[in-house]
């Protein structure tokens, strides 16, 4: 469990590189939460945010915005590491596995993926509000920032869901822990 996640982490930092950039500020479409979700579902909770985590981590060793440690905690820390609650389907998700039921897995991991996506999002919206309120201008602080993050997290996350929808359900084995001899 601990080489893949260590394996998966530099994975979704790797992704992440492959992004589409929406601001100057930061927040980009990309695909880093495809790797969270998978160890969240193939190991559990723990992995999930173990692999959440380092990826945030490591985010903010090459080359993270930050203006105060709190909004590093925000953006990278908590922001990746709640991605791995998407482990909360795991259980639902191997039983319509082993039944071979792809239209409850494909729903559950559509779930899994909004459960990530939309924690990562509150994580995001709350350092917006609280360390970049001068970007809005005379707009309101939390109109701009749900605005701003929506813009780029709505995206990511319908794509993570569906990228992992298509991988989960095309190779069901990926969703089994290696076992050991």
């Amino acid at each position: 469990m601990m080489v893949e996640i260590a394996i998966f982490a530099a994975i979704g930092l790797v992704l992440d590189q492959i992004s589409f950039k929406m601001w100057a500020q930061g927040g980009s479409i990309s695909f880093v939460m495809i790797p969270i979700i998978l160890m969240a579902i193939r190991w559990g909770l723990t992995a999930g945010l173990a692999t959440g985590l380092l990826i945030g981590v490591m985010q903010m060793m090459f080359g993270a915005y930050i203006v105060h440690w709190l909004q590093a905690i925000l953006d990278y820390g908590l922001a990746f590491t709640v991605v791995g609650l998407a482990a909360l389907v795991r259980k639902p998700l191997l039983q319509a596995s082993l039944s071979l039921n792809k239209g409850k897995m494909t729903l559950y991991i559509i779930i899994g993926a909004l459960i990530g996506g939309s924690l990562r999002f509150v994580s995001h919206l709350l350092a917006g509000v609280i360390f970049f309120k001068e970007y809005a201008g005379d707009e309101n602080v939390w109109t701009y920032s749900i605005i701003y993050n929506s813009s780029y997290m709505l995206p990511a996350t319908v794509i993570t869901a569906i990228i992992a929808v298509l991988l989960f359900t095309s190779a069901p084995r990926l969703l089994q822990k290696v076992q050991q001899v």
